[in-house]
């Protein structure tokens, strides 16, 4: 099979199945589910990949699931889709709007597990014509939101015999069509910190007979993050944003207890690795200084997604050919956490971003009630990730003349 023939072959796959893929995808949005949770989206995943004659295999904890395509001769390359919604109010006025009170997919992951299941399909296809070159498994992940569902993947063998693995996220910043790679850390550590202070309490009228909490949580939330700024590599972009603070339930009373909680986040491994000890450190400078004691619980999140090189030159080969010329943009590390990166510690891989944004449209935010997509880019992704797939088993197997991917352009 040629690069033509292949491309002809995603185009009448396509043809017969987008719309499907559509309405799968907004039925995956119509019912929502939290981390782990994901019952319902787990069967229908499993329900379609059954009839098309694969045998997936339910996680443990009845979410999520994997499922091989092809035989074991050759390399396995696996690609994964996360399933989880998010606890947000969908906000849009459109047919497919959530129907669960403070739950829907404000970051896409509707759309990644539809590209995967699509792209499975297809594969399956190959497979059964004899045009499939090894193995390819297929990890519809829960809980990226947790984070905590990549870990439960690896536990379970998920990701055991995998040669290299491949992974997408919606960006809406980029056109329908668009693909945005990065050989290097593409996304950033991201924890969390909770910060508990306790003190005597007292009276508003007399601060100098007690320990002033509420000014002291003040000094700790805006001292830690600027004393870090100071103390750590400007490169490292070691940031710690506060989204919780809760003290008092008086205004002529000063609380003997007050709690923040925040996120820390990081560009640099060492700086992440480091970072607890650092904080922890500053904290209780600061809290001496007003005479409160301070404890620290800091939740260890998602260490960095590291891009292989060579992975990222396999992706961006299957978006030239998949995609066309001009499909492939730089794009730049974030200060957003993705438990791919788990993977990536194990199996050398890479990590895209899907243009989901309707050329000259709106750009939707992720995490937002809001959000959606052009469904056009359901296509894309399927046509990026079947290319991947095939480029990467080709590229890892003994190349000849015939091999179907060396002719996709």
């Amino acid at each position: 099979m040629r690069g033509r023939e292949l491309r002809g072959e995603l185009d009448a796959f396509l043809g017969e199945h987008e719309q499907d893929l559509v309405e799968f995808r907004r039925d995956l949005h119509r019912y929502p589910e939290l981390a782990f949770a994901e019952y319902r989206t787990t069967q229908r995943i499993a329900d379609r990949l059954g009839a098309a004659g694969l045998l997936p295999s339910v996680l443990p904890r009845g979410t999520g699931l994997i499922c091989d395509v092809g035989s074991g001769d050759g390399p396995t390359v696996a690609l994964r889709a996360d399933i989880d919604a998010l606890g947000l109010q969908d906000e849009k006025e459109v047919s497919y709007r959530s129907t669960v009170p403070g739950s829907c997919h404000a970051c896409g992951h509707d759309v990644h597990t539809t590209i995967l299941l699509g792209t499975s399909l297809f594969l399956a296809q190959q497979a059964a014509a004899g045009l499939l070159p090894g193995r390819v498994r297929l990890i519809f992940q829960p809980a990226e939101e947790l984070p905590g569902g990549a870990l439960e993947v690896m536990a379970h063998g998920g990701i055991t015999g995998v040669d290299r693995i491949f992974g997408l996220h919606c960006d809406p910043r980029l056109d329908v069509g668009h693909v945005g790679l990065k050989p290097g850390p593409i996304t950033s550590a991201c924890d969390k910190l909770v910060v508990r202070v306790s003190g005597p309490g007292g009276h508003t009228a007399r601060p100098h007979l007690t320990a002033d909490l509420v000014f002291a949580l003040a000094k700790v939330l805006t001292e830690l993050p600027a004393a870090l700024s100071r103390r750590v590599d400007p490169r490292s972009s070691l940031s710690l944003v506060w989204g919780k603070v809760e003290a008092g339930s008086a205004a002529n009373a000063i609380p003997d207890d007050g709690v923040a909680e925040g996120t820390v986040r990081c560009l640099d491994e060492n700086a992440w690795h480091a970072a607890p000890d650092l904080i922890k450190a500053l904290l209780d400078s600061v809290a001496g200084a007003y005479g409160i004691e301070a404890q620290m619980e800091y939740v260890r999140g998602v260490p960095p997604v590291v891009n292989d090189e060579m992975s990222v030159e396999m992706l961006a080969e299957a978006a030239q050919r998949a995609l066309g010329p001009g499909s492939v943009a730089p794009t730049q590390q974030s200060l957003g956490g993705e438990d791919f990166a788990w993977y990536l510690e194990s199996v050398p891989g890479a990590f895209a971003r899907l243009g989901t944004r309707s050329p000259g449209g709106e750009t939707y935010d992720i995490h937002q009630g809001t959000f959606d997509v052009d469904e056009s880019a359901i296509g894309m992704g399927v046509r990026l990730m079947a290319a991947t797939a095939l480029t990467a088993l080709w590229e890892s197997s003994p190349v000849t003349a015939t091999d179907p991917i060396t002719s996709l352009a």
